[in-house]
């Protein structure tokens, strides 16, 4: 099994469609799609995020610069994920095609990468699966 992030973005025009939306029935369909996903046994992660501007740390100069966010210019916002395990990307890009987004909006579906992807012999990574070991999960 691999893990798979599906990256929510949205358009201006997806945004501005948004907020003509009955926001009960947009949550409605959300969670029945995340509800179908956790009785699959796919979902183990995801949130949205707050719609007001973050920051952005570049690391450009020395030291690094925190300015308003998300971007400069957006043409896309990323407006929340899900990490889903399952085994492979087509079906991850399967589940994607099932979420109730409208048009503008767009799903990145990309792998996480896990301990098989790095030297087993290097310290960080043998610290990184201690600290699993003991609870620690990035994505929960």
């Amino acid at each position: 099994m691999s893990k798979f992030m599906l990256i929510m973005r949205a358009t201006p025009e997806a945004v501005a469609a948004f907020a003509e939306a009955d926001f009960t029935e947009v949550i409605a369909a959300m969670g029945a799609y995340n509800e179908s996903m956790l009785k699959a046994g796919v979902m183990v992660g995801g949130d949205g995020l707050a719609p007001e501007p973050g920051l952005v740390v570049s690391f450009d100069e020395t030291p690094p610069v925190v300015t308003d966010g998300p971007y400069g210019e957006t043409k896309e916002l990323f407006n929340g994920f899900w990490v889903l395990e399952v085994p492979t990307i087509e079906e991850a890009a399967e589940w994607a095609r099932r979420a109730p987004l409208t048009p503008g909006n767009k799903i990145e579906v990309r792998r996480i990468t896990g301990p098989d992807d790095f030297p087993a012999d290097n310290e960080w990574i043998q610290k990184e699966e201690e600290w699993r070991a003991n609870g620690y999960s990035p994505t929960e």
